[in-house]
This record gives C-alpha cells, sequence and structure tokens, in this order.
C-alpha cells in the first residue's frame, strides 16, 4: 500500500464514497458491460442515457474543462448575484448605522468616533462632517470595521456601493471558499459545485454580502481557518508514523512543523478581531486538532497516545494556533491606543494599575483588558427587546428571519429580508440528522467535522435564552450547513456505488508496513470494500434515480430563489405579494 494522501484515506472515513474519477472509470467500464435491469422501456431509456452521460463526463479532457469551469461560473453567479445594483437603496441599513459610520471613522481617526445629532442623514448625503475626534464607546472589536472602511478610505463615502464593496467582495470569496472546502471534504468536483451553487443563490448569504454588518466578514475567516486545519489534516496519519519510526520511543515528542495550524491562528485571529463569536470556532476548533492528533496517535501505535498527545503535543498545537490568533487580535487594536474610548484609562487612574507580578505589563495593554471587561458586562446583560430578535432555538425552523429594512412607497412597499432559500435551510438541517447518524455508524471524520463547526456557530447562543439575539448571526455556520447537505446527498448517490477497481500498488516500504498493521481494514469502510472487491456491481439505476432527486432539488431551489428575489433586494410590491413571500406566513 501506499501513504494516505488525506487524513480521510487513512482513516477510512469514505463510507463507501468515490471520488468523481474513480466513480466515472469504474461506472464507464460496469455501464458499457452490463445490461439494464429497468422495469419499463421508459426507465431503460431514461437509465441508458444517463450512463451514456456519466461515460462522457468520465472522458479526462471532460473532467479537466470542469474542473475549471465549474468554480469560474459559479463565482461569476456569486458577483453578479451581489454586485449588481449594490449602491441601492441609498439609505444606512439595520446596523450599517453603526458599522458604516465606525469605518468610515477608523480610517479617518484611526479609532471610532461619536457622531452628532442627526448623522445619518447627513451621512446618507454624503457629508461627513457630523464626525467627532471624541472617543466613541463601542462593543465589538475593530478589524471588521477597518475592513468595512477600505473602499470609502479609496473612494470616499458618497456612494453606498463604497459602503458594502467589501462585504460584497467577502461575500463572494464566501461562495469560493466553500466550493474549495467543500471540494477538499468531498473530493468530488460534482458535490463541490452543488454546495458553491446554493451558497452563490442564497438570500441569507446574498442579503448579508449586500449589508455592510461584521458577521459575513466574520465568516470569510472561520471557513478560511477551518479550510487551514483541512490542509493540515492532509497526510497526518503519515506524518504520525514517520515521527514514529523515526524515534525508538513510542511516547512521542510534538510536531512543531505544522505551518498550516499557524495560518489557521492568523485568520481565526482575525475573527475574533471581528467578532468575539469567533472565539468559538478557535476553542473547538483547536480541541479538534488535539483529538485528531490523539486518534493518530493511537492508530500508529503509540504508547499512551492521549497522555502523549496532552502532555507533548496538545502545548504545542495551542502555541502554534492560539499564539498567532492573539497577536492578529492585539494588533487589530493599534489605532485604538492612540486615541480610542478608554485607552488612556491606566495612565489617568494610577488606582486602577495593575501590581505585583502583573506591574510589568503596560499600561496600554491594562487600559484594553479593563475595556474588555465592560464589552463583556455589555453583551451578557444585552437583553433589551427588539421587533425582529429571535432566540437560537428557533433559528433551525426560521422562527423569525431579520428584516433589515421596510419601506412603503406607493400601491405597496419593499423588504429587505435575511431569509435563506427555504428548500436549502431545511434540507440542511434535515441533513444534521443524517450526519448525526453517520457519525455514529461509520465515525467518519469530515461530517464530525462539519458537526462541530455548525454547533461552535450555533451552540454558544442557546446558552444565553434571556440575551438579545437574531437569527443573521447564523451566516457564521450556513455554509457547513450546505457542505453537509451535498456531502448527504453524495452519501445517497454512493450508497450503492460500484467497488473501485483494483490498481497495483507501489512497493511497501518500512512505513507502509507499520501503517498498515496501525490501521486494519474496517467492515463496511472503502478500504474493506477495496481488500474484498471483485467485479464491479452494476447500479447505474440507483445513479440514475438519486441524481434525478438531486436535479429536482436543483431545480426547485432555483425557483424559490426567483420568487424571493423581491425580498432579497427590495424591489417594491404590492401588499397582497409582499404578504406571499413572508416568513414565516405570521411574519413580519
Amino acid at each position: 500500500m501506499t501513504l494516505p494522501r488525506t487524513a480521510d484515506d487513512a482513516d477510512g472515513g469514505g463510507g463507501g464514497e468515490l471520488r468523481d474519477a474513480e466513480l466515472g472509470a469504474t461506472a464507464t467500464a460496469v455501464s458499457a458491460s452490463a445490461p439494464s435491469r429497468a422495469g419499463s422501456p421508459r426507465v431503460a431509456r431514461l437509465t441508458d442515457a444517463y450512463g451514456s452521460l456519466e461515460r462522457r463526463l468520465a472522458e479526462p479532457r471532460i473532467r479537466r474543462r470542469i474542473e475549471i469551469a465549474a468554480p469560474v461560473a459559479i463565482l461569476a453567479l456569486a458577483a453578479v448575484a451581489r454586485l449588481v445594483g449594490l449602491g441601492n437603496p441609498h439609505l444606512l441599513i439595520f446596523d450599517e448605522t453603526y458599522y458604516v459610520k465606525e469605518g468610515w471613522s477608523t480610517w479617518q481617526l484611526g479609532y471610532e468616533g461619536e457622531w452628532a445629532e442627526g448623522a445619518n442623514e447627513r451621512f446618507e448625503a454624503g457629508d461627513p462632517g457630523a464626525l467627532s475626534t471624541e472617543a466613541d464607546y463601542v462593543v465589538h472589536p475593530p478589524l471588521g470595521k477597518w475592513i468595512i472602511g477600505m473602499a470609502m478610505a479609496v473612494f470616499g463615502m458618497g456612494d453606498p456601493f463604497w459602503w458594502r464593496l467589501p462585504s460584497a467582495l467577502a461575500g463572494i470569496a464566501l461562495v469560493g471558499l466553500t466550493y474549495a472546502v467543500a471540494r477538499g471534504l468531498l473530493r468530488s468536483v460534482a458535490f463541490a459545485s452543488l454546495a458553491g451553487f446554493w451558497m452563490a443563490i442564497d438570500g441569507f448569504a446574498i442579503v448579508m454580502s449586500r449589508t455592510a454588518l461584521l458577521d459575513g466578514i466574520l465568516a470569510v475567516f472561520v471557513l478560511a481557518g477551518a479550510g487551514a486545519l483541512l490542509l493540515d489534516r492532509r497526510g497526518s496519519p503519515a506524518r504520525t508514523v514517520r515521527a514514529l519510526a523515526a524515534r525508538r520511543g513510542r511516547f512521542g515528542a510534538a510536531l512543531w512543523n505544522r505551518p498550516w495550524i499557524i495560518v489557521a491562528g492568523v485568520l481565526l485571529g482575525a475573527g475574533c478581531a471581528t467578532k468575539w463569536s469567533g472565539g468559538a470556532f478557535l476553542a473547538l476548533f483547536g480541541l479538534w486538532i488535539v483529538v485528531m492528533e490523539a486518534l493518530d496517535r493511537r492508530r500508529a501505535g503509540y504508547r499512551h497516545p492521549w497522555l502523549g498527545t496532552l502532555l507533548t503535543q496538545a502545548p504545542a498545537s495551542f502555541v502554534l494556533l492560539v499564539v498567532p490568533a492573539l497577536v492578529v487580535y492585539v494588533a487589530s487594536y493599534a489605532g485604538w491606543f492612540d486615541g480610542g474610548w478608554g485607552s488612556q484609562l491606566m495612565l489617568e487612574r494610577a488606582d486602577l494599575r495593575w501590581g505585583g507580578l502583573l506591574a510589568w505589563v503596560p499600561l496600554g495593554l491594562q487600559s484594553l483588558w479593563a475595556y474588555h471587561a465592560q464589552q463583556l458586562g455589555f453583551h451578557v446583560g444585552l437583553t433589551n427587546d427588539h421587533a425582529y430578535q429571535s432566540p437560537a432555538i428557533e433559528w433551525l425552523w426560521l422562527g423569525r428571519p431579520t428584516g433589515f429594512k421596510m419601506v412603503t412607497v406607493e400601491d405597496g412597499s419593499w423588504w429587505i429580508t435575511a431569509v435563506p432559500n427555504l428548500l436549502v435551510w431545511y434540507a440542511g438541517v434535515l441533513a444534521l440528522g443524517f450526519l448525526l447518524f453517520h457519525v455514529g455508524r461509520t465515525l467518519d471524520r469530515r461530517a464530525a467535522f462539519l458537526l462541530l463547526a455548525v454547533a461552535a456557530g450555533y451552540v454558544p447562543w442557546l446558552l444565553f435564552p434571556d440575551r438579545t439575539i437574531f437569527f443573521f448571526y447564523a451566516i457564521v455556520f450556513l455554509p457547513f450547513l450546505v457542505i453537509g447537505l451535498a456531502f448527504t446527498l453524495q452519501q445517497l448517490v454512493a450508497l450503492r456505488a460500484p467497488a473501485r477497481v483494483a490498481v497495483v500498488a507501489d512497493a511497501p516500504t518500512a512505513i507502509d508496513a507499520d501503517l498498515a498493521a496501525a490501521i486494519p481494514p474496517v467492515p463496511g469502510t472503502e478500504a474493506a470494500a477495496r481488500a474484498t472487491a471483485s467485479e464491479p456491481v452494476d447500479d447505474v439505476e440507483w445513479r440514475a434515480a438519486a441524481w434525478s432527486i438531486v436535479a429536482l432539488l436543483i431545480v426547485t431551489s432555483i425557483l424559490v430563489a426567483a420568487w424571493y428575489l423581491p425580498v432579497w433586494y427590495g424591489i417594491p410590491l404590492p401588499d397582497g405579494l409582499m404578504r406571499l413571500r413572508f416568513w414565516p406566513p405570521s411574519w413580519p
């Protein structure tokens, strides 16, 4: 056997799933050699047509073109959906009243300044004169506001297009990252394209991309950090076995050459510097690293793998992940130190300065700590009623999507509402149930990672049922939900997929022998299937039926998107037609 190219190859986590190329090559041989078992001539013709299409798409030349064309087309669709008419409406929408003006302020002053009475109207008219140099008390870190203000710093603040351009570019990047992460996890262009396409046309993602809020930017950093951790997992079991082979002892020392963990730390630190809810992902992804390392050591034959990981690799991984995150987080406050609210507290109040062993800490950092203590008190104690608040327990069934803006016009009204594509959202929620079942049955680490990511974005909000919470916070885990849906459909298509055609293995090495001994084939996994497979089984009919279901979902999701387009883009409609688009029907 050869060393695994990815962690999933070694884990046997495929659960019978095939890569596109392997499925196509095997299906070509199967479809060409076995007669159809369809029960009627019409079904037989449809099955034969599907088999012909499958063989065509399996050709290397066609596959190469699709691998390039698919992500390009998805990104183009995402760009059109997010950039066309971005400057409309010429109003500060929902929390843009905070973040757009604060974004402008950070580039003018280096920190968030106070705005005079009537600042919104003056700002919308292109007049920034309501900004003062007096520092304003704000409750979110500054990085997201630096990003929101980037285009205004270059092109001015007179056109709302520049208010929202950074968020729109972040939304396009989120679609691209969804495709990339799904491509790496699922090892399938087809299902990665499905995930990317559904993110591109999802109304929740579109509205968040066309509104200058922090959460869309946070979602980009979190998904990029998750992708970096998955890149670290590539070859991780082989790396562990090599470390074992290089040492006589089987307790194992720490592995420090993990550059992708550092990258993940930087990205997740940037997420925390955008909004504190990014800290849940930093914590749970850090725990994921430790658990995966312990499992790798256990399978590779280390003595005391859990204890060894906790004593050696866990501290190393903590340093590699958390230290870069902390550096990025503190660096995001560089402008705040020069005059932000509370930055001079310890200079002005000697009685509040730290003493004893902490007396060496710079006064600026002491002031930053005191400022964070005040911010924490604000967030925990935020219980003000709001017309569109939605406890996290309601999110999964869309109890209260967030209405960003409603304006009454002649003979009707227009709305901008952060409501997802209903088909994709509810199918994704159902897919979570399948992922739980699949993890319990196969211990598939890819499915477990998706569940962990959704939990990091969802479960912490359940712990604060009395806090004022909004549904739009869920944008941070929407990509993982959509990838989980694509994963579920992939398992459906591959449920009766043909076994892989056997290939001649490379000459085994000593490390290969160690790995083979450490990871015996597990019944029901693709590794066991390869060990026992004889001839492929003709299941083209099953694949044709499964892909028909996928096609039906795609078409229906497009129709749903067309129906809800007006409430995503603020298109005026008569009140009767607008009410038909309320979701839930009792909304608003």
